[in-house]
């Protein structure tokens, strides 16, 4: 069996892993650094999703890493753009070299005695069995499955004899021309799909059961356009980061203080792009802004298709395929060439990796999570969780660079283990998640817990996150710093 023995394994060549690796190699040079990644290639999600239209939810100055401006011209990015911008970051900077491809993390063991971590692999393509051992084991392996999205049951689906995609699996030899599609969903992906395949297909249809939050955005940042000719790229990128930043978190605050004053403006601005005969039905959740995700659209691109006639949306519940479609509780049926079930995702934790720590089962789901990168009672291991109010990048490069300073404590220090610890009886447990989209609700088996105060409190606040994981003190009381060299 191979065996490879590191200072820290990074487990995930996506957004985050390639960040978490230059963090680390600027931070920490002297730290021997591996990544290892189930697939064949560099990017993530942005790599493994390929339906049309596939791009950013977030703007790029915030997605993007806090050390590499983003130049293109679209503050609202497509998938192949951001892709490419992850992949050049690793060659810039030479992260390309520390990739072990096509390996999947099946195990990792903890041992207290060796202060080591003992991770598992098996190269899928052949089935070797792969050993790495580490002091420091860093988790950039997404929140989701990557085998399969989650698809519910429904019923006479082996009736339809049309073609049924899920995103998640979408292959090039797809064809949708001249077709009347249906696409099932009101989150993120589906938005994406019905303006993207509206020019090629007869009609889109956007099935939903209940609304969700839209709100249009600009696709190009005109502040910035403006400003590039006179301003060096990364002072223009980082004043556009800091007001996006900001307001995002106004927005965000606005939606929980005041969220009638919130959903009013949202709805507001549908009906703008809609026009005053709109059936507003169709864009007006029964919930509050940020209970769920808020889909944004580049320049209105959803309600442009729906104003010309090629989309529409209908809001039902589905009672049973049929042999050309859907028929819906309300008796309408939805004639359909293809059905795209934009659902989505099934969350999972750490890859599916399982976890012993000095030869005993570590369950995630009876764990607190520290600062929202560690975790209580599990030592040395630590996951990049993004923001689900922001862009997700903003929290890795602040996870990373926290992470960066704990080694270099433990180094300065003498020490060789770190483990969060909660000595705090009146910490109380709360959801991992406060959100109540479906794929979070649908996970809280597999999900760890968060508390109702610091430091195992998540607060979705970049302003805090950046004071507490930045400039507070590593020795909090919580975080055990243990076994001398």
């Amino acid at each position: 069996m191979a065996i490879e023995h590191v200072d820290v394994l990074i487990v995930g060549a996506g957004l985050s892993g390639i960040g978490a690796a230059y963090h680390l190699q600027k931070q920490c040079p002297n730290k021997k650094v591996v990544i290892v990644e189930r697939r064949q290639a560099i990017g993530g999600t942005w790599d493994l999703f390929r339906y049309p239209g596939i791009r950013s939810d977030s703007d790029m100055f915030t997605l993007g890493y806090n050390f590499k401006p983003w130049t293109n011209p679209k503050a609202i990015a497509d998938g192949t753009s951001i892709r490419e911008y992850v992949q050049e970051t690793a060659r810039e900077n030479g992260i390309d070299k520390k990739i072990r491809f096509g390996l999947q993390v099946r195990n990792a063991a903890w041992s207290s005695a060796n202060a080591t971590w003992t991770v598992d692999a098996v190269r899928e393509a052949t089935g070797e069995a792969v050993q790495f051992t580490c002091r420091f084991l860093l988790m950039c392996s997404g929140y989701y499955n990557y085998d399969s999205g989650y698809t519910p049951e429904f019923k006479g689906i082996e009736n339809y004899q049309g073609q049924v995609v899920h995103p998640q699996k979408w292959t090039e030899d797809i064809d949708y021309t001249n077709k009347n599609v249906v696409v099932i969903g009101s989150g993120a992906t589906a938005v994406t799909l019905v303006p993207s395949m509206a020019d090629k297909a007869a009609h889109v249809t956007m099935l939903q059961r209940s609304p969700t939050y839209v709100i249009s955005v600009p696709e190009r940042d005109i502040i910035s356009d403006k400003l590039r000719p006179f301003l060096p790229e990364k002072m223009v990128y980082r004043l556009a980061r800091t007001r996006n930043v900001g307001l995002q978190m106004m927005f965000y605050r606005l939606s929980k203080n005041k969220p009638e004053v919130a959903k009013r403006f949202l709805l507001q601005m549908v009906r703008r792009q809609l026009g005053k005969n709109a059936d507003m039905s169709h864009f007006t959740p029964k919930y509050n802004p940020w209970d769920e995700r808020v889909c944004a659209v580049p320049d209105g691109d959803l309600f442009k298709v729906i104003r010309q006639g090629k989309a529409s949306v209908v809001t039902d519940h589905i009672d049973t395929f049929t042999k050309t479609g859907i028929r819906l509780k309300s008796g309408q049926e939805l004639q359909a060439d293809m059905i795209i079930t934009a659902t989505g995702l099934n969350l999972q934790l750490l890859g599916g990796m399982k976890i012993q720590v000095d030869g005993k089962p570590f369950e995630m789901t009876e764990t607190l999570n520290y600062r929202g990168v560690m975790f209580k009672d599990l030592p040395n291991l630590a996951m990049i969780f993004g923001y689900t109010n922001a862009s997700w990048t903003l929290k890795a490069d602040l996870s990373s660079e926290y992470i960066c300073r704990l080694l270099k404590h433990m180094d300065k220090e003498g020490l060789r283990q770190c483990t969060p610890r909660n000595h705090d009886d009146s910490v109380v447990d709360e959801p991992f998640l406060g959100l109540a989209s479906g794929y979070i609700q649908r996970a809280k088996n597999v999900l760890p817990k968060q508390g109702n105060k610091a430091p195992w409190k998540l607060y979705q606040n970049y302003a805090l996150d950046l004071a507490n994981l930045r400039f507070s003190k590593l020795e909090d009381g919580a975080m055990e710093f243990s076994n001398p060299r």
